[in-house]
């Protein structure tokens, strides 16, 4: 087992995900997000990484649907990226955070305008009369905000994982995978490896 700095499984995600970019025609940055909510139960869906640095990995939803619930009650969660194309996954786990209001306002900016829109629209995880029904409240806000700069809804932010664990996993064959694990030690990581 090794101590490493801060940054280093960071900057080996970071190369990894440039691969994947160049390897992953769409979505390079899907992640599966698991999340436990208040009543201990688990619940798994896919979503995409839109930041990441040595603070964690940074996604946006609705604070009131189902998984920011579960987030904001138990501030528990794991995420992993499996990228076929390259045979390799990373799997996170750690806490999570809100992201600041400034970071929401920023990234909440650059959506596409319908996706703007989309976030007034949808009662995310809330049960659903009909499609038209959806589609009235889009044409609602479409209008209401014509010509006019659309602003991130209070419900609606980022969640920041934190991680204290971070797994690379590789194939090899005869399923002898590589695993090595860095785990979070105080201001820097332990390193190991682990077997398949």
């Amino acid at each position: 087992m090794t101590q490493t700095d801060w940054q280093e499984p960071f900057t080996r995600f970071g190369t990894l995900f440039e691969e994947a970019k160049r390897a992953v025609p769409q979505d390079p940055n899907a992640m599966s997000l698991a999340t436990v909510d208040a009543n201990g139960r688990p619940s798994v869906r896919v979503v995409l990484l839109k930041d990441f640095d040595p603070k964690g990995f940074v996604f946006y939803t609705n604070h009131l649907s189902a998984k920011g619930k579960a987030l904001d009650a138990t501030r528990l969660a794991a995420i992993n990226f499996h990228w076929p194309a390259l045979f390799q996954q990373v799997r996170v786990e750690g806490t999570v955070e809100q992201v600041s209001t400034a970071e929401a306002d920023a990234y909440f900016a650059t959506r596409p305008r319908v996706s703007q829109l989309g976030a007034w629209a949808s009662e995310q995880s809330q049960p659903l009369t009909s499609r038209e029904a959806l589609e009235a409240r889009l044409t609602v806000l479409t209008a209401k905000y014509e010509g006019a700069t659309v602003p991130r809804p209070p419900h609606w932010g980022g969640y920041r994982l934190k991680p204290d664990r971070i797994e690379f996993w590789k194939a090899h064959e005869f399923r002898l995978h590589w695993r090595e694990e860095y785990v979070k030690s105080g201001e820097g990581w332990r390193r190991s490896w682990l077997n398949p």
